[in-house]
């Protein structure tokens, strides 16, 4: 998580006593506001802590004699780092949904990847642009796998089986292609050729960044025309 310090609110009762707002970025889901409530309520020298999920924003109460925030402006640099993250999906995807939907719609294809005999070439193409996306987004793994093992799984942790499980059968039918060329079965190769779902994982992965970006952009236009109307009264 990403913390940006805002203005502090003013003290408490005692002198070293200080309340203070900070915008929290990197919560998807009330799990990630529980944990988040309970990391920092649990740090020594914070006295009272309230996160809103909504706002993006935390509240803490603490005693600057013996904690004091460390904060960084993380909320322009997210919306940057998920607008790299989508150029990078979509321009992978798309040729990955062409290929793989494309025999469907009788759309043009390079040879190679026409007929039982290419299939290997079909599914590995279609693997070569998953890995991109995969690469780009492995923050859903990253995040969402530790959260799992941690026995506190959220949304991460949700998108995260579902595209590995997609890749991990796909790799799985790229081999059952292999053995079905390798022993004459072309029925196990046509079977397998259309199961890669290595489209799937991708599509997965990049729809779920578009739609944290919509988000996290709608939150930040949402905070700015709140704290415009505040600065009004």
């Amino acid at each position: 998580l990403e913390y940006t310090n805002n203005t502090p609110q003013g003290g408490g009762g005692k002198e070293s006593e200080m309340k203070q707002k900070f915008s929290v970025t990197g919560m998807t889901c009330s799990a990630c506001q529980a944990h988040v409530e309970k990391a920092v309520r649990h740090t020594e020298g914070v006295q009272d802590v309230q996160v809103n999920l909504l706002s993006n924003s935390m509240v803490v109460t603490y005693d600057q004699a013996a904690v004091s925030p460390e904060t960084q402006d993380g909320t322009a640099e997210q919306l940057k780092e998920m607008k790299r993250r989508l150029i990078v999906s979509f321009a992978f995807m798309i040729p990955l949904m062409y290929i793989s939907m494309g025999h469907m719609f009788a759309w043009p294809l390079p040879w190679f990847l026409h007929g039982d005999e290419n299939a290997i070439s079909f599914a590995m193409v279609q693997l070569l642009l998953a890995l991109p996306i995969v690469y780009v987004n492995r923050k859903y793994y990253q995040v969402g796998f530790k959260a799992l093992f941690h026995g506190a799984p959220n949304m991460d942790s949700l998108i995260a089986i579902g595209s590995a499980a997609a890749i991990v059968y796909g790799l799985f039918a790229i081999f059952r292609i292999g053995f079905g060329l390798g022993h004459g079965q072309m029925d196990v190769v046509h079977h397998y050729a259309m199961d890669l779902y290595f489209e799937s994982a991708a599509m997965i992965l990049t729809l779920i960044t578009l739609g944290k970006y919509l988000e996290t952009r709608s939150k930040g236009k949402t905070g700015e025309a709140i704290r415009k109307l505040m600065d009004l009264a």
